[in-house]
């Protein structure tokens, strides 16, 4: 379903509008401008989020690393026995 929106832009965003889309197809890209705006942001706070909870667990995984290295080296010492 589609919706009609009554928007005002500044004239020159309406130049670029015009210049850039065919004859007619406005909406179209206006449309696809939003959408791939959203889409733009919406990875920029999932990366946000995923660097936050990387640092967040920083140490944690780093325990765990050091942790597993000291094994995996008992290990290879020891034949895989």
């Amino acid at each position: 379903m589609r919706l009609r929106l009554n928007v005002i832009l500044p004239e020159e965003t309406v130049r670029l509008l015009d210049r850039a889309a065919a004859r007619g197809n406005r909406s179209r890209l206006i449309d696809q401008a939003v959408r791939r705006y959203l889409r733009g942001r919406n990875l920029a706070r999932l990366r946000k989020l995923l660097r936050e909870g990387a640092l967040q667990r920083a140490a944690r995984d780093l325990d765990l690393a050091e942790e597993w290295f000291s094994l995996d080296e008992e290990a290879w010492r020891s034949g895989g026995r």
